[in-house]
């Protein structure tokens, strides 16, 4: 299948139903270039679900694998017979997106695949800029624009929501034994791994909480005071952070329970994004 229609039809389709707040943030942005934004969110959606869909890390690194193949151009197959992958290939064409950057993104969820705990925060804090902020940045260079502010701007951007996407998915991470809270963290307020596994909310565990979105706050500060040195088209690359800033808000209340399952209504997601782009910040 070559880049067309149901090819484009399919990628709206596994970002809706994968990731609906990215789909949801590409309903605020000019029509034409909302196709190759689909592209780029379809083709991480594909990369995130590996670990979902694999029982052993080893087929799972051999998927991972086939999607760098594609990028280097070392495809096995006819790799345009893939929609995903005949919607990336003309997303790269047309916005010239780095190559580079989309391989570091696969090669950073190769981490997604074992039950390796993470370690520390800066080895947490390159996950999320090998990834989320990449999304950030690119997504402003499909839009039109690239700069040193931009990346500067994606680089902050990504950090706070990686820390908020971390704990909104705890529940579902630690019931796979799978630790993405920096270990050392967890360890220098008395707390472990197993702890955490546990499912239960302790003095420990809600202090390194407390600490690293304290410090995702500081990083959505940060990005969000770089919105006005960029032009109006690119600061819509930037809507998810709207989203961002209400888990953020949510999440240090005392009455929240970071094991229990939250999940925001599509409702609730349309309408955050619907106010921001209405807003002075990102229109």
């Amino acid at each position: 299948m070559s880049a067309g229609p149901d090819s484009a039809a399919f990628c709206a389709e596994l970002v809706r139903s994968h990731d609906f707040d990215r789909y949801a943030s590409t309903l605020f942005v000019p029509a034409q270039s909302r196709r190759a934004l689909l592209a780029l969110y379809a083709f991480n959606t594909e990369i995130v679900r590996v670990r979902e869909q694999v029982s052993q890390p080893l087929p799972g690194e051999i998927r991972l694998q086939w999607w760098t193949d594609m990028l280097a151009g070392a495809g096995h197959g006819n790799v345009e017979s893939n929609p995903v992958a005949a919607e990336l290939l003309l997303a790269i064409r047309t916005h010239d997106l780095p190559v580079d950057r989309l391989s570091k993104l696969i090669d950073a969820h190769i981490f997604d695949l074992y039950n390796d705990p993470m370690p520390d925060l800066p080895v947490l804090e390159s996950h999320i800029s090998d990834t989320l902020s990449t999304l950030f940045a690119l997504s402003a260079r499909i839009l039109g624009h690239s700069s040193e502010i931009i990346d500067h701007c994606a680089d902050h951007a990504g950090l706070a929501q990686g820390v908020a996407r971390m704990i909104a998915t705890l529940p579902y991470d630690t019931a796979r034994r799978q630790l993405f809270v920096p270990l050392d963290m967890l360890t220098q307020h008395g707390s472990s791994a197993e702890e955490v596994f546990a499912g239960k909310i302790t003095p420990a565990i809600r202090a390194t909480l407390d600490r690293l979105i304290s410090g995702a706050r500081e990083q959505l500060a940060t990005a969000m005071a770089l919105l006005p040195d960029m032009s109006d088209e690119a600061r819509r690359a930037f809507l998810p952070l709207a989203l961002v800033t209400r888990d953020l808000e949510r999440m240090p209340n005392a009455e929240h329970d970071p094991f229990a399952p939250h999940v925001r209504s599509r409702l609730r997601t349309l309408w955050t994004l619907w106010r921001a782009s209405k807003s002075k910040m990102f229109s």
